[in-house]
């Protein structure tokens, strides 16, 4: 099989209606759709106009928030990786025909050598120290840290599609 693009994403939160009322610490709107359905076909329709089915997508937790929307999962173009969130609280034969791997994190090589690892929820910075280049994470939406090691892909954060993995570590 060819390789294709590495991507990655979190916090798609599919079917979750409380998500579409949620609101940023400004008042506005954490997304701006009104309905689950119409946020979940948008993001399907993102997700599936960047990745092609050689692509790998690591999903950095907080997919759906109930199983009749897994199914959901099938629709989105690529090879997926699920790295468990708080709310992907399911047994793994739920997650697992729809996912080529199952994780609690991802480690990797930036182009510079250094190491990158992918969570949920960002890691403590005792434990990022200098062992790690940079945190790829999610769990924060539109919030960030103030600090250049971590990097929010929550969609809120990327346009609601995933991001390019290179495009984070090339300089790093």
């Amino acid at each position: 099989m060819k390789a294709g693009r590495t991507w990655v994403i979190a916090d798609t939160h599919f079917g979750h209606k409380g998500v579409c009322h949620f609101t940023r610490n400004d008042g506005s709107d954490l997304r701006p759709w009104g309905t689950p359905e119409e946020m979940d076909e948008a993001m399907v329709a993102l997700w599936n106009d960047i990745v092609h089915d050689v692509d790998r997508v690591y999903i950095l937790g907080d997919l759906v928030i109930n199983r009749r929307c897994l199914p959901t999962v099938s629709r989105l173009k690529g090879r997926k990786v699920l790295v468990k969130g708080n709310h992907d609280i399911f047994k793994l034969k739920d997650y697992t025909p729809y996912f080529d791997d199952i994780r609690a994190y991802v480690v990797g090589k930036c182009h510079s050598g250094k190491m990158y690892i992918m969570s949920h929820i960002p890691i403590h910075p005792a434990c990022l120290g200098d062992r790690w280049a940079v945190n790829i994470h999610g769990h924060l939406h539109s919030n960030t840290l103030d600090d250049p090691k971590y990097i929010c892909v929550s969609v809120e954060q990327t346009g609601f599609k995933p991001t390019d993995l290179n495009d984070i570590i090339k300089d790093r």
